[in-house]
């Protein structure tokens, strides 16, 4: 692995409009690229607008992402709409803890009393777990960890740069001691190596002894740069899967297929665990709550 090189950019906006069916429309991210060097990850393209190719190495650090936040959410416009932070690279990746620009903005939140999504490998998190606690008792937060797999052998070559799936749950069973929602997402379920019942078993059991909120699903798509980085990965670590993954990702009736029976073991595992799965139902839920009880204190 390359050793990391810091770069520091200005950005001319804190927060990006996000289109599409997502419970938010606002997403920041204060960091390009990102070290925790998912074999999957589906942002790797974004590294082309920097003219760059090396995602996991090189990091481009924003580091005047606080004062054009201010200036959003300072405006006339802005109507406290929940902001997603960290819905491309984790802001809460090794370069955070020397930038320690999360504190700067979850300040800001809490001043404007803004709603806010997190989403993060990394236990770095627990750093500002009071600010996050404040927070969640002036505007809605929900607090979410991306969990794959309990099979930490897969994990460690999958997710080297993560923090382990046990200590994953530990952060969340830690937010839940606050007035944030906690979500696992379990995002992308890759074939063969995550996609198993066993393993799916293994995350929604803990996910509902943690008593966590919510946990989604997505599945593993291999698009621009990302499928190349990805069949390197299975070809060195996973050689057995190739050919299968090969003949899968030509999203033929192979893929149709293993869509239908993924789809029915989520749907058996999760009605054995009664854990909810939508994500947006639950945080427009958990907000409307959120701001009828602020009212009622007027």
């Amino acid at each position: 692995m390359k050793e990391r090189a810091y770069k520091e950019i200005q950005c001319s906006a804190a927060c990006n409009r996000v289109r599409g069916r997502f419970p938010y429309h606002w997403d920041l991210n204060i960091y390009r690229g990102c070290a925790h060097c998912c074999q999957y990850c589906f942002a790797l393209y974004s590294h082309e607008y920097m003219e760059s190719d090396d995602f996991y190495s090189e990091i481009f650090v924003k580091t005047n992402i606080a004062e054009r936040l201010e200036r959003q959410l300072k405006s006339r416009n802005w109507d406290r709409q929940v902001i997603n932070l960290g819905g491309v690279t984790d802001n809460y990746q090794p370069a955070e803890a020397h930038y320690k620009i999360m504190p700067e903005l979850l300040k800001l939140l809490i001043r404007f009393e803004n709603p806010a999504i997190i989403s993060t490998k990394s236990d770095l998190i627990l750093r500002d777990y009071d600010l996050i606690d404040q927070l969640s008792r002036v505007a809605y937060v929900n607090i979410a960890a991306t969990i794959t797999t309990m099979d930490e052998d897969i994990r460690g070559v999958l997710e080297p740069g993560g923090v382990s799936s046990s200590r994953r749950f530990e952060v969340l069973g830690e937010f839940r001691k606050t007035n944030a929602s906690t979500g696992v997402h379990m995002m992308p379920i890759v074939p063969y190596l995550t996609s198993t019942r066993e393993n799916l078993e293994a995350v929604f059991s803990e996910t509902k002894h943690r008593d966590i909120h919510y946990l989604i699903t997505s599945n593993l798509n291999l698009k621009g740069p990302t499928r190349a980085v990805f069949f390197q990965f299975i070809r060195e670590e996973f050689p057995q899967y190739e050919q299968a993954l090969t003949n899968l990702f030509c999203y033929g009736k192979d893929y149709k297929d293993y869509k239908k029976k993924l789809y029915q073991i989520i749907s058996e595992v999760r009605a054995k665990y009664k854990v909810k799965a939508d994500f947006g139902s639950i945080i427009k839920e958990k907000n409307a709550q959120f701001q009828a009880e602020q009212l009622s204190f007027f």
